[in-house]
């Protein structure tokens, strides 16, 4: 790889060599270096782009890194991932896209995520995305992540996007059965004339399941956002869905939270709050000797962190 790649491999998936465990590497559209454990498997998909995994049933405190990196302006792809998560499992599953886009070209990622966690599973799944070059090619990420969860499992999602994104849709499915609980947590921010969208659509079939879904969002600029999430209460069950979201410049967001519960015992909740950054709080942190810039910018990392 070359200084422009591992920058970007760096940024998604936090490594700074090769990872110890399981991974798929892959850049610009080929992967670049794979490697399995004797209980982590990943083959290649015969019919289209992507890959199989299979983590056999009790494995646990084992990762596995799938990142993406494009630095070739003007490609674009699909790719599909299906995790095959065993019973009994507790596995962290590191992914992220980084694209670098030097030329004129729009270069152009869109992933799919199938999730099948078996019971009484843990699943971490950290998914980051960066972007990054001085072209005028857009950088395009349209990630659509599906998930069932048998009984009493655990899934949480932690999705990250910071910087240099020009446009991204993504939309995830979730469909819980028994006791199974779903944790999400978005950290999203745009400038200049960006757009990002955000849908969730959670099916709480089970008894005793759960999703907590919460997003934090910063738009500055030009840059337009859209939130949008629907949990299903279909059984006696707990949903919570939650957006924050600091507003600043010419921007704009959206949030259209929406909750139906078709059980008597499906307590649901949504809330749904974006404002202007309060004077308050710049005029304590100018008091202390930084400028309005730097405030706003104290402000805008601790509230993303």
């Amino acid at each position: 790889m070359d200084q422009i790649q591992k920058h970007l491999l760096e940024q998604v998936a936090g490594l700074h060599e090769i990872p110890a465990g399981a991974y798929n590497i892959r850049a610009n559209g080929e992967s670049i270096g794979r490697s399995t454990t004797a209980n982590i498997d990943i083959v290649t998909k015969e019919d289209k782009q992507g890959i199989d995994i299979y983590v056999k049933p009790g494995t646990k405190k084992e990762s596995l890194h799938i990142p993406v990196i494009m630095s070739q302006s003007g490609l674009t792809e699909m790719v599909y991932n299906d995790f095959h998560i065993g019973e009994d499992c507790d596995v962290t599953i590191v992914a992220g896209c980084g694209i670098h886009n030097g030329g004129d070209a729009a270069s152009k990622h869109d992933g799919i995520h199938s999730f099948f966690v078996g019971k009484n599973s843990r699943v971490k799944y950290v998914e980051k995305h960066y972007g990054s070059g001085e072209g005028k090619g857009e950088r395009i990420m349209n990630p659509v992540t599906i998930v069932q969860m048998d009984e009493n499992s655990y899934l949480e999602m932690e999705t990250v996007q910071i910087k240099g994104v020009d446009s991204t849709k993504r939309h995830t499915e979730a469909t819980l059965a028994d006791g199974a609980k779903l944790v999400i947590t978005e950290r999203l921010m745009t400038h200049g004339s960006q757009y990002a969208e955000s849908s969730f659509n959670v099916d709480l079939n089970g008894a005793d399941s759960s999703a907590n879904l919460i997003s934090r969002a910063v738009a500055k600029d030009d840059s337009k956002q859209l939130f949008l999430a629907k949990i299903n209460g279909n059984n006696r069950c707990a949903g919570h869905s939650e957006c924050d979201a600091i507003i600043m410049d010419n921007a704009k967001i959206s949030a259209i939270p929406e909750i139906t519960a078709n059980h008597l015992d499906a307590a649901l909740i949504h809330e749904a709050a974006i404002g202007k950054i309060a004077g308050e709080q710049l005029i304590k942190l100018m008091t202390l000797g930084l400028t309005e810039a730097e405030a706003e910018a104290q402000i805008v990392n601790g509230f993303l962190r």
